[in-house]
């Protein structure tokens, strides 16, 4: 099996549940007792929305690096950030990086794709909503991506760094957020919603969203298990 280095972090709330994704799912796949060798290299979510709230994505490129850096030297034989935020920067880290990187974006616009999604909603930070990083690719593949409007983006930003950072789960919370998937999916013909917050599970599934969801962690999971696993 080959090693895989997760920057984590980002937050911790997403974290785990891409720890134990991972190793769960390389058990499934092959079907006997058995861990795939893994390490992850923890950093402060706060440190990235801050960096990305000032334009300092270079700052946020150095830093990220240096994760990565630590990662390398503990004999990883590839990478994944486990957040779609500091994708704004994975062009960046790609070039520069000494491992490969496995992208969500990639992997979330292919699920996509499978699934015959055309028109797919987004929710995530107001980096992942208000930037380029995400959307380009699924529209380069032909998938109109639709966002919220500004005053939904700045409440979305508020009660994901306030609240889902934090591990705080509240039921008014969902409800505001399932207001604006309704709203996306009346106005805006959106016939999927892209959870670009690898917290947003913690609110929102199929068994309770409008449309159905595209989960970016299960599958930037599913596709890091595939990593783990390629010969």
């Amino acid at each position: 099996m080959r090693k895989l280095g997760l920057v984590g972090g980002m937050g911790p709330e997403s974290t785990v549940p891409y720890y134990m994704g991972i190793v769960y799912g390389v058990q499934r796949r092959l079907g006997r007792d058995v861990f795939p060798p893994l390490t992850i290299e923890s950093v402060d979510v706060f440190t990235v929305l801050g960096l990305c709230a000032q334009g300092k994505y270079d700052e946020l490129t150095d830093y990220l690096l240096r994760a990565l850096d630590n990662l390398t030297a503990c004999g990883c034989d590839f990478a994944a950030l486990s957040a779609n935020t500091p994708h704004v920067v994975f062009d960046g880290l790609a070039r520069r990086a000494s491992l490969p990187l496995v992208s969500i974006v990639d992997a979330a616009r292919d699920g996509a794709l499978r699934r015959g999604v055309r028109a797919l909603g987004l929710l995530g930070t107001r980096f992942t909503m208000e930037g380029d990083f995400f959307r380009e690719p699924f529209e380069k593949a032909g998938i109109r991506v639709a966002a919220p409007d500004a005053a939904e983006r700045e409440w979305i930003q508020a009660h994901i760094e306030g609240e889902l950072e934090r591990g705080a789960v509240r039921e008014e919370t969902r409800e505001g957020f399932l207001r604006i998937i309704k709203k996306m999916q009346a106005e805006q013909g959106i016939e999927a919603v892209a959870l670009g917050c690898t917290e947003l599970p913690l609110l929102l599934s199929d068994e309770v969203t409008p449309v159905p969801c595209l989960d970016t962690l299960r599958i930037h999971v599913d596709a890091l298990v595939e990593e783990i696993l390629r010969p």
